[in-house]
């Protein structure tokens, strides 16, 4: 080290020093750093030997660089020494500033320590201030800012010139450990911000890969794929749609954008989209085309989030199941019709009559003014209504009157039903067979039952392909006769029923007699003409009967009439 009586050798000095810490500063990476640090000290400040012990992320001090010596570099590089080691060295010594000088005559007592060290070999010192091989120098390096954090430690070894460092060198070493802490800082920022640009390219990369694999699975996915708002006053509203949903449609994607599902969806499924879930949900409506026909479509949703708190959309996937559904419905159709007649039959027959009755018998029914009206009245189970005239007695528009048993309550409309509410909201209608002798004009749930005459004869001459063509016409006549929405339905054979609701007794007699002569025109089938009867028993169906109770009377009433009309044949006869 130069003397502090030649300032020439002063300037010399910091030239070099100037020139290592632009070389510490212009280091590509972290490890070029740490190298560029200790050959400073050997380059630029007359050390022999200099290594460079770096903090790790646990604590402990790893010796990162070495200049100097390939031998002592090759032993001790990599090697770890332990904080608390390295904590008693600092705190021994002598306090050159911030460096730490340990003499070799305190150093002994640090041979054991687990520190990696290097020996030097030299003679004894013959003055004062000559460096002897076993004294220690140690240069820490803190971070900068408020709080300093030792980041690690320099240590040299061996001056050129044989002498421990003065004031000028103490001051240069210490000045030269806080710009390669810098140094060092900013490499490791660099190197960290370096770790974080690949990561966010490599991540940038795999988003885009997988956006690229959206796209390509969203466009070209055979089935139906839309994306919608979620949540807002656009909840719903398409977003985007994939080329198989507008062929499913017949609508082009620019057109798609101004609906929602809800704008498409068939009047008949908007509470079935409804009550649907909107995440995770899933439904079988159908959808509008562009023609105006409806598809069959299965909806399954879920939710796809654009970032960590970003918007939320809907990912709706949309497959075609108008083939499925048309087998289920010929499946439920064929269930509930006879093949040949395409009629409704036994099985569903006896479903929509079930339908209309319940268990209780009616016992009467009342008209305005009669003594079967009442201010007030409570139902089978105790419950109190406000009327609107201001009685307990529930009300119903359209319903009139009431009379009381021991099933509870009975109100009536004003054509003589009887409605037995059972409950807030049970509006069910009793039905109640017409008095048939005193003709009173009250209306009920008419039931023909139709047996055709001469039927046999046809089968047995002709064949059963006349006889089935036959029964078809037969079934067209019975289906072309009634009011829509009465029932016309096949229980086998030659035997068909009617259902007509709201006939009175002479009603129900007027619609037999056009039945049974719409059915006795001759019907012509492989070129000649053929001719059936048919005679027709009318029953009523009234609740607390059952449904072979009204079919049986009503069979009754059918052979009844066949009977005498057979006698009124044998008189004319």
């Amino acid at each position: 080290m130069e003397t502090e009586s030649e300032p020439y050798v002063r300037l010399a000095t910091l030239r070099q020093l100037h020139q290592v810490v632009t070389d510490l500063n212009t280091a590509r990476s972290l490890a070029d750093t740490l190298q560029a640090v200790a050959d400073g000290i050997v380059a630029g400040l007359g050390y022999e030997l200099a290594c460079v012990n770096l903090v790790r992320p646990d604590g402990d001090l790893v010796v990162a660089a070495f200049a100097g010596s390939a031998a002592a570099e090759a032993l001790i590089t990599g090697r770890v020494g332990s904080r608390p080691s390295w904590e008693r060295r600092l705190s021994m010594g002598e306090a050159w500033g911030d460096l730490r000088f340990i003499p070799h005559t305190e150093g002994w007592v640090l041979m054991d320590d687990d520190v990696p060290q290097w020996h030097t070999d030299g003679p004894e010192p013959r003055f004062d201030d000559e460096w002897h091989p076993q004294d220690r120098l140690y240069a820490p390096m803190y971070t900068s800012g408020g709080t300093r954090e030792l980041l690690g430690v320099i240590s040299v070894d061996r001056p050129r010139n044989g002498r421990r460092p003065g004031p000028w060198g103490q001051e240069a070493l210490q000045m030269y450990a806080s710009q390669s802490a810098i140094a060092i800082s900013n490499a490791r920022l660099r190197a960290n911000m370096q770790r974080a640009l690949v990561r966010l390219e490599r991540e940038q990369q795999a988003l885009r890969a997988s956006e690229e694999s959206f796209r390509q699975a969203f466009e070209y996915a055979p089935s139906g794929m839309a994306i919608a708002e979620m949540g807002g006053d656009q909840h719903g509203r398409l977003l985007r749609t994939n080329d198989a949903l507008c062929r499913l449609l017949g609508r082009p994607a620019s057109a798609m954008r101004r609906y929602s599902f809800a704008d498409l969806v068939h009047p008949e499924d908007v509470g079935t989209l409804l009550r649907t879930s909107a995440e995770g949900g899933r439904a079988e409506i159908r959808l509008c085309r562009r023609d105006g026909s409806y598809v069959w479509v299965s909806l399954r949703n879920s939710v796809v989030a654009d970032t960590a708190d970003g918007p939320r959309f809907l990912l709706t996937h949309v497959e075609d199941i108008e083939e499925r559904k048309r087998h289920e419905l010929q499946l439920a159709h064929r269930a509930s019709h006879d093949s040949l007649t395409g009629l409704p039959n036994s099985a569903e027959l006896r479903a929509r009559l079930s339908a209309r009755l319940c268990e209780r018998p009616p016992t009467g029914r009342a008209k305005p003014g009669e003594s079967g009206y009442s201010d007030a009245c409570q139902d089978a189970y105790g419950q109190a209504y406000e009327a609107r005239d201001g009685s307990d007695m529930p009300y119903y528009e359209g319903y009139e009157g009431y009379e009381g048993d021991h099933g509870g309550p009975r109100h009536f409309r004003s054509d003589g039903f009887a409605v037995a509410p059972s409950g807030p909201y049970d509006h069910h209608v009793h039905a109640i067979a017409p008095d048939v002798e005193a003709d009173d004009g009250a209306k009920g749930l008419a039931v023909l039952f139709c047996d055709l005459d001469g039927f046999k004869s046809i089968n047995d001459r002709f064949g059963h392909q006349t006889g089935d063509a036959v029964l078809v016409e037969v079934a067209r006549r019975l289906t072309t006769g009634v009011r829509e929405g009465d029932t016309v339905a096949r229980l086998g054979g030659d035997e068909f029923v009617v259902l007509a609701d709201g006939l009175g007794a002479a009603d129900a007699a007027d619609l037999a007699v056009r039945l049974r002569n719409a059915i006795i025109l001759p019907i012509r089938v492989g070129g000649r003409g053929v001719r059936v009867g048919a005679s027709f028993g009318i029953g009523w169906a009234e609740c607390g009967m059952t449904v072979d109770e009204i079919l049986t009377s009503a069979d009754q009433r059918m052979y009844v009439e066949k009977r005498s009309r057979a006698k009124v044949h044998r008189r004319a006869g």
